[in-house]
């Protein structure tokens, strides 16, 4: 009798404790959630208030002003944040990071500061970075303010090479109807610490302008605060440089130099367009097949609290460089205590000047903030649910960005596993399948002229996908023929440019605890002698396990030998069948370094060294990049390589692991009008390895088994029911595309 109450309670204290874990989880979640515009702007005025600051608004034409740059949460210490996740005890303060940059003094600077508490703030201190490195104020993001001073020098220098300009092109900067050029500008703006040096390359303003370079590109010195001391030192016209605008216009009166002219310029017929042509082979009197939920949503979403089949995380998207999800839970268990995008990087090559400079570093650019709307049928299932995110960067006031998140399950039209048990004879003994449904959080950063979609996809059976898909435009320059070197020629007089993407992900692992360790996974062949038949041998493979015990071990350099298994684990926990609970790693990249160890802008971008690189973890170092190593990745704020220079031991320990996927894109003429999704992902899976006593998505009730009867008849079992509910959403499409301040 005592057992079986001692059974009975053990069984009731199981869902006790799960719904305790559940409850912690909900009540944590929130200290994750991005600023909301009530506290932007209760941090805005605060700080206004500060006389000492002596702030203005961002907005103000002035270069030479103290204004805000940048608001995002600053998200709370590790272990204050566990105290609520793991115990239920209270939120830490919600905190505000401030970036300030103050140009009205002696020595201009940008300055961070974190400002509490939330939502009343009432003080704030300088928040400093790993080696307490100070901020060049030539490092910071240019700005609409610095760019409309910018296009005030263009349209200048444009006016001087007016006449080029049309004769060569048919277009011009200014006073021009529908046959008007406009710009991109390169980064990193100069070739040394302190420089403020801009590539801009001139395009026709048409749909699609990114793959309209025009043959002109001119670089601008910006350094000064005040925008009449600008000054034009280089100008690129079809392959020749000059040393000002007014030596371009002389040799061009003169004859001296080779001109050139584009094709007449038809708009019936834009290569750069969406708009649909040549003959198609898909009816179009009906729509295509459409991903549908027959009886409404099987996940649940409370503000930026999300659970579905086992899983629970938080998500945010930080403004400077993006997507994130925390407190990962499968089973009420954490995977990972923080998964997130930290940088995005594509490096080019080519032969005019703007393609040889351009190495884009997209935090610089505040990538987060290039979340604009997601079209529901297109971008996620019409079903999706959609959440609005708030920004506050080179701004007064917050900007709401309508449906720049969305949620939905989707099925693959692939099996999670399946099985036909032939019985030899013509028939079978049973088949068994499984659905493979997935839950997708997806945003997009639309940085320039490339789509990133960022995804996260949690699968029933433990494993969690991160992935982006590239799409957009390419990156194109003005075609020479030395540019065949460089990339592809996509159209008459324009070169697709060759270029490398990385993306670097902080994974911050707690398997069945913090206390984790990390080894690596290959074979290796041995010879045995045949038990069964003397004096033979058997080759074969045998496991060859290396435990990686410091951070130097554990940082694996592109161009080496990359282990297939990547395995932490906690020591201390053990399945079932004694097995160390563990998750895996897997990639899906084919990236490289892009640059030479050590070479001037590399320096920035350390952490490119490394697909896999282990550390401990540490509050100070949250983050491998920052939005100052775009303007200044030769002397970073931020170098990810004094993480591991100290080499310190990673045995038991609560580790995080930084992935870097990425891939080289050499243009083809497919990429016209724009690069495809099909092909340009890559990402990475954590995979649950000995972490269960056997497969979770068991608990699936979405299995079907059949089986033969006794008299030809099948047998289906099932456990959810035949139920044909709503299909499609009777609304018609809509899209605004508009974000503004709130």
């Amino acid at each position: 009798m005592w057992s079986c109450w001692g059974l009975l309670i053990c069984f009731l204290a199981v869902p006790a404790s799960a719904s305790r874990e559940r409850e912690w989880a909900h009540h944590g979640a929130s200290m994750f959630a991005d600023l909301t515009p009530r506290e932007m702007r209760a941090v805005r005025d605060f700080l206004h208030t500060q006389k000492e600051l002596g702030l203005t608004l961002a907005k103000g034409k002035d270069l030479r002003k103290n204004s805000i740059l940048l608001m995002e949460l600053q998200v709370p210490r590790k272990h204050e944040a566990l105290r609520a996740l793991d115990r239920g005890q209270a939120k830490p303060t919600r905190q505000a990071r401030v970036v300030v940059q103050f140009g009205n003094q002696a020595e201009p600077n940008i300055t961070e500061y974190i400002v509490s508490p939330l939502p009343y703030p009432r003080s704030y201190e300088v928040k400093t970075f790993k080696g307490s490195r100070p901020i060049r104020f030539e490092s910071r993001p240019i700005t609409t303010v610095e760019y409309g001073h910018l296009i005030k020098v263009l349209a200048e220098m444009a006016e001087k090479a007016r006449r080029l300009l049309h004769e060569s092109t048919g277009f011009t900067f200014s006073d021009c109807g529908d046959r008007c050029l406009t710009f991109s500008d390169i980064a990193p703006r100069g070739l040394a610490p302190g420089e403020r040096r801009s590539w801009i390359m001139l395009q026709k303003f048409v749909e699609g302008y990114f793959i309209h370079p025009v043959g002109f590109e001119v670089l601008i010195n910006h350094r000064d605060l005040d925008p009449e001391k600008w000054a034009v030192e280089k100008v690129w016209y079809n392959g020749q440089y000059f040393d000002s605008v007014e030596e371009l216009m002389e040799k061009y009166d003169q004859g001296t130099l080779i001109k050139h002219k584009l094709p007449e310029h038809d708009p019936s017929d834009l290569y750069s367009t969406f708009i649909p042509r040549g003959h198609s082979n898909t009816p179009t009197d009906i729509h295509g097949p459409k991903l549908v939920e027959p009886q409404g949503p099987r996940y649940h979403v409370d503000g930026n609290f999300v659970e579905y089949a086992g899983w629970s995380f938080a998500f945010r998207v930080r403004s400077s460089a993006g997507l994130q999800i925390f407190d990962l839970r499968f089973n009420g268990e954490r995977v990972a205590y923080e998964v997130s995008l930290q940088e995005a990087l594509a490096f080019y090559s080519g032969d005019t000047p703007a393609a040889m400079q351009t190495k884009y570093i997209d935090a610089g650019w505040a990538m987060g903030t290039s979340d604009f709307e997601l079209a529901p049928g297109i971008d996620c299932p019409e079903f999706a649910t959609f959440k609005d995110m708030y920004h506050y960067y080179d701004t007064d006031k917050p900007v709401r960005y309508r449906n720049a998140l969305c949620i939905f399950e989707m099925t693959t039209a692939m099996p999670l596993r399946r099985h036909f048990n032939s019985n030899f004879k013509g028939g079978y003994n049973f088949f068994a399948g499984l659905e493979n449904h997935v839950l997708v959080l997806r945003t997009t950063s639309t940085v320039y002229n490339y789509d990133y979609i960022w995804d996260f996809h949690f699968y029933q059976n433990g494993v969690m996908e991160s992935r982006v898909s590239a799409t957009g435009y390419i990156h194109a320059t003005f075609f020479t023929p030395n540019g065949l070197n460089y990339g592809t020629k996509v159209y008459s007089y324009v070169l697709g440019n060759l270029h490398t993407h990385l993306i670097h992900y902080k994974v911050d692992l707690d398997v069945a605890g913090r206390e984790n360790s990390f080894e690596s996974m290959e074979l290796k062949f041995v010879n045995v002698s045949n038990p069964w038949s003397p004096g033979h041998t058997i080759q074969q493979s045998i496991l060859d396990k290396k435990q990686h015990e410091t951070e130097r071990s554990a940082a694996f350099r592109f161009g080496k030998k990359f282990p297939r298994y990547l395995h932490f684990y906690n020591p201390n926990q053990e399945n079932r069948w004694g097995h160390k609970k563990g998750y895996r790693i897997q990639f899906n990249s084919h990236a490289q370094s892009v640059l030479p160890k050590g070479w001037k802008e590399e320096k920035g971008i350390s952490w490119a060294r490394y697909p896999l690189a282990v550390t401990r973890h540490k509050d100070s170092e949250a983050t491998s990049s920052s939005i100052y190593t775009q303007n200044d990745p030769w002397e970073p704020v931020v170098s990810f390589e004094d993480y591991i220079r100290n080499n310190e031991n990673i045995t038991d320990q609560d580790l995080v692991a930084w992935v870097t996927v990425g891939f080289l894109h050499v243009p083809h003429s497919e990429d016209i009008p724009n690069t495809a999704t099909p092909g340009n992902n890559v990402g990475f899976f954590l995979r649950p390895f000995n972490f269960f006593d056997e497969d979770p998505s068991l608990a699936s009730r979405s299995t079907i088994i059949v089986r033969p009867g006794k008299e030809g008849e099948t047998k289906i079992q099932r456990w959810t029911p035949e139920v044909i509910g709503h299909c499609v959403t009777d609304k018609a499409f809509s899209y605004n595309g508009t974000y503004g301040g709130v």
